[in-house]
């Protein structure tokens, strides 16, 4: 079980990444962007070493408002191997330095995506221990969790991350669509607020097996 401590983290989770959404090929917005937390959840990790969040943005620097879907893990020391996939550092009120990395690049969030899309994880609140979220709808696939030593090769493009993990192909909507969207097998349909306060719900995440 993840334990969310009520503390504070320096720099915020929302200065790191006004710095690093530019960089993605995903980003539609202006240059610095203007970001509000739009909601999330989290998702266990088993060895309870690596914290797993998923947590929707908007960004108000365009046009138009714009969601992103950005799951980040948070770990105690670097891993090997991800310095392309590191948001930041940020030192956090009770466990000390945190390296936080796009998740879509760690094993331990790929193994527990495949396993929520399974069936075999349970989405978790984003803001309390121990607290299932029901408002993120699974429809299930049959889909094997990926081997611990698979290398992770992700491709991004202007609204996606695919990632082949061998036992089937996951694909994070990172611009996600509001749509209410049920009977498709293997998405994770979740949601989200706009910056007038109304909620929204589309699919955030699917899987294809092989």
């Amino acid at each position: 079980m993840a334990i969310v401590h009520d503390t504070t983290m320096r720099p915020t989770k929302l200065e790191l990444l006004t710095r690093w959404l530019p960089t993605r090929s995903w980003f539609e917005g202006g240059r610095p962007p203007v970001l509000a937390k739009a909601g999330g959840f989290r998702i266990d990790d088993p060895a309870g070493e690596v914290g797993i969040e998923f947590m929707f943005l908007t960004d108000s620097s365009g046009y138009e408002p714009t969601a992103y879907a950005v799951p980040m893990t948070y770990r105690g020391a670097r891993l090997d191997g991800a310095d392309a996939a590191l948001i930041g550092k940020s030192e956090h009120g009770v466990l000390g330095t945190r390296w936080i990395y796009d998740a879509t690049r760690d094993p331990v969030f790929l193994a527990q995506a495949v396993d929520l899309l399974a069936g075999r994880a349970i989405a978790q609140d984003q803001n309390a221990s121990d607290t299932p979220d029901p408002s993120v709808r699974i429809e299930a696939i049959e889909i094997d969790t990926p081997p611990p030593a698979f290398e992770i090769t992700p491709v991004d493009d202007d609204r996606h991350t695919e990632i082949d993990l061998g036992t089937g192909v996951l694909v994070l909507h990172r611009v996600p669509s509001p749509a209410d969207i049920t009977g498709l097998p293997g998405h994770v349909h979740a949601s989200w607020t706009l910056p007038d306060g109304e909620p929204v719900s589309g699919i955030v995440l699917h899987a294809v097996a092989v």
